[in-house]
């Protein structure tokens, strides 16, 4: 068994003969990252710790030392850690959202076995200066949160996205400081900015679940979108037009009617439609067409008729208030009713204006 056992290790080494962490010098000339930015000493996630720029051999992949290093200096550190000793910071170099130990790899080691999540580091960040597409985004990140000193993390997809958030910020400064009479720093409002603004249009997109129709998109992106479309050219559209009671055309105006509600009480970003549905079927296919349009939790109510058709179904549909009406009737219908068997046509009908009394008792048709 012993014997077998030791195979086993030897061919999952020769399956895997570099088992150790990244290498600073490979990564650092695939990504050109020589421009250095001193960041200071901040605290860093240690999962985010992933590389050795002189000793990348000397640790495997989980950062643990491999069997060539004597374990005595890592037992005194982990047993330091353990008792709350004052530790100097480590030295990072930081490539993009990666960080490599410039000095400190048994700190590093320690930190990871012991399972603590952040450590404190001096950074000197080496920006990455190859153009691709990743690259570039990067550096338009970086330098919005330069200007802004916002920490927190907004991810955008797309070039250019971030010099737009920056003149959104800037307009606000412009207003802040209008209303105030009081000068304010860029930073002062990009911090209010990201709190009274981004914030909750970002929670309203969210909340709203229309995220799941761009899986290549963030919410950020839909923020931008959004934001660009409603407060920067305002434009008339043909659809998604109940946006307009939600968010208001004005930035500023959007940021006061958000101040009066909680989180939790944000509206959502959706609404009803109410559509009907006309319908010709096969002979003697009427009633199982009907069972099963009247199981759809969409399906409301479903009339056999006398005339040019024989079905008239009436469904409730939700969708964001980015989609048109038609789109999403269209989707539904083609991609669920007329699927059934024994349909043979449908049209749809949308209500314009529309005066509905109340009915307190249900009724059986005659």
């Amino acid at each position: 068994m012993g014997n077998l056992l030791t195979m086993f290790k030897k061919a999952l080494k020769r399956n895997h003969p570099d088992d150790s962490v990244k290498d600073f010098e490979k990564v650092r000339e695939k990504e050109e990252s020589f421009e250095p930015m001193k960041r200071g000493i901040h605290t860093v996630e240690v999962d985010q710790i992933v590389g050795s720029v002189g000793r990348y051999q000397d640790f495997d992949s989980r950062f643990r030392p491999k069997d060539h290093l004597p374990k005595d200096r890592l037992l005194a550190i982990k047993r330091a850690m353990k008792e709350g000793a004052a530790l100097p910071p480590v030295k990072l170099y930081q490539i993009k959202d990666e960080y490599y130990v410039l000095d400190g790899n048994h700190r590093i080691a320690a930190a990871k076995a012991l399972g603590l999540k952040n450590v404190d580091a001096q950074i000197v960040e080496l920006i990455p200066s190859k153009n691709t597409l990743e690259n570039i985004l990067y550096r338009e990140r970086i330098d919005f949160q330069e200007k802004t000193g916002l920490s927190h993390s907004i991810a955008l997809t797309e070039v250019g996205q971030y010099g737009y958030l920056l003149k959104q910020i800037t307009n606000h400064r412009q207003f802040l400081e209008k209303a105030g009479s009081v000068p304010v720093s860029l930073q002062e409002a990009a911090a209010d900015w990201h709190k009274t603004i981004y914030s909750p249009l970002y929670a309203l997109i969210e909340k709203s679940g229309i995220i799941h129709f761009f899986p290549q998109r963030t919410i950020a992106d839909l923020y931008a979108y959004i934001s660009y479309h409603q407060w920067e050219r305002g434009q008339a559209r043909k659809y998604g037009i109940g946006i307009d009671r939600l968010i208001p055309k004005d930035m500023e105006e959007f940021r006061k009617k958000m101040a009066t509600m909680k989180g939790t009480d944000y509206p959502e970003m959706k609404r009803e439609i109410t559509a009907f549905i006309l319908m010709r079927v096969k002979p003697k296919n009427e009633f199982v067409v009907m069972e099963k349009l009247f199981a759809l939790d969409e399906v409301k109510e479903v009339h056999s008729v006398h005339g040019d058709v024989d079905m008239l179904v009436k469904i409730l549909l939700t969708r964001n208030l980015l989609a048109s009406d038609a789109e999403i009737i269209g989707q539904f219908v083609h991609d669920t009713v007329i699927q059934l068997p024994g349909v043979v046509s449908t049209q749809t009908l949308i209500p314009g204006a529309s005066r509905i009394k109340s009915q307190n008792t249900d009724r059986e048709p005659a």
